[in-house]
């Protein structure tokens, strides 16, 4: 027997080993990912999810009789300090309003899941707002008042709430759900996210916060004039 036979044996049996545990590990990540909203199904009254190219899921369902779309946006662009998980919260439901406001924190040009740089007119920012909080409209004279946006300040004392959106077409909500760990990325460029699934408790306020901004939006255009 040559020498060299039982290294050999040994080597192609832990490569195979390395391949099987690969493949489990993959299968792993893919299975969480999927079921990222699989916690927060309790909290609407049905719901449809589908899988995005991300390995993400969409998931529409109505809660108290409105339509609300949550969606998981992966962002691993290297410039980044380290890759994180959006989670874009939309109430898809038409608004009386003439014009988009979209409010967004500490702005870097390079969020994936916005317009903003798209809006063409800037706002100041309220002192009710802190101040890296950003306002970008597409039509200064046609949106909302003030007061509107300062009762519902308070959203952005949370520094994980990074852009509020209001449009014709509804409203937005995006929060950071999570980062990479640092240590893994740092060392091993390890970006793995999403592995545990998102909590009822983190996307329960945020869900009846777009409720009562759309009621308070109702309100306005019943009293205008």
């Amino acid at each position: 027997m040559s020498p060299f036979f039982i290294p050999a044996v040994l080597l192609a049996t832990l490569g195979v080993w390395l391949a099987l545990r690969l493949v489990r590990e993959s299968r792993a990540r893919a299975l969480a990912r999927a079921g990222y909203f699989d916690a927060v199904k309790a909290l609407f009254d049905g719901g449809r999810t589908q899988l995005e190219p991300s390995g993400f899921p969409r998931m529409t369902g109505r809660r108290d009789g409105l339509a609300f779309d949550l969606q998981a946006i992966p962002d691993t662009l290297t410039f980044r300090k380290l890759p994180a998980l959006w989670v874009m919260v939309t109430l898809p439901e038409p608004l009386p309003l003439a014009a988009t406001l979209d409010l967004l924190a500490r702005p870097s040009g390079n969020e994936p899941f916005t317009r903003f740089t798209t809006l063409a007119q800037s706002l100041p920012t309220p002192p009710d707002l802190p101040k890296d909080v950003a306002i970008r409209t597409d039509d200064a004279t046609l949106s909302p008042p003030e007061g509107l946006i300062a009762r519902h300040a308070g959203l952005f004392d949370d520094r994980r709430i990074k852009e509020l959106v209001l449009s014709p077409k509804g409203l937005r909500i995006v929060f950071l759900a999570e980062e990479a760990d640092r240590g893994r990325y740092l060392i091993f460029r390890e970006a793995e996210m999403g592995m545990t699934p998102l909590a009822p408790a983190r996307l329960e306020p945020l869900l009846d916060r777009l409720a009562a901004l759309r009621e308070d939006v109702l309100a306005l255009a019943k009293d205008a004039p």
